[in-house]
């Protein structure tokens, strides 16, 4: 190693130009900031959605609709897929963990039976919630329509 071939260690010479560091920099005076406003200032910070004063798209909007913040969310299962299910693992009773394992619903669904379909087979539901139509097709089969 000789003075001759000294170089400093890779990347550790690369900066950005520096701003606010006097007029040979090429960025002195305002430091590309501009004259006066509050942009120019230190601290200075946009909130979000400003438009220089203009009046805010999300005031230019007109409000409307209505979200009920307690209302409650299921996931729809008809009584065909019950029968399917039955008949494929041999079942007599489905419950939120039979449809959970099988993949029709995660864990944290609350699951409704709809009344879709056709049911041939004797069996007891367990589940959130049920439609008329679903409770009259189990029932129909003398099975039982739990609600938990």
């Amino acid at each position: 190693m000789n003075l001759n071939n000294l170089k400093p260690a890779k990347g550790s010479t690369h900066h950005d130009k520096r701003i606010g560091r006097g007029q040979g920099s090429g960025h002195g005076g305002t430091s590309t900031r501009g004259h006066k406003g509050a942009q120019s200032r230190s601290g200075y910070s946009r909130k979000a959605g400003f438009e220089g004063g203009q009046m805010p798209l999300q005031r230019r909007l007109p409000k409307f609709g209505f979200k009920n913040k307690f209302r409650k969310e299921y996931k729809a299962i008809n009584v065909d897929v019950l029968q399917l299910l039955a008949e494929k693992n041999g079942l007599a009773t489905i419950n939120v963990q039979t449809l959970v394992d099988a993949g029709f619903a995660s864990k944290n669904d609350n699951i409704k039976i709809l009344g879709n379909g056709s049911l041939s087979l004797k069996l007891d539901v367990q589940a959130h919630a049920f439609s008329k139509k679903a409770i009259e097709a189990i029932e129909a089969q003398q099975g039982t329509a739990v609600k938990l």
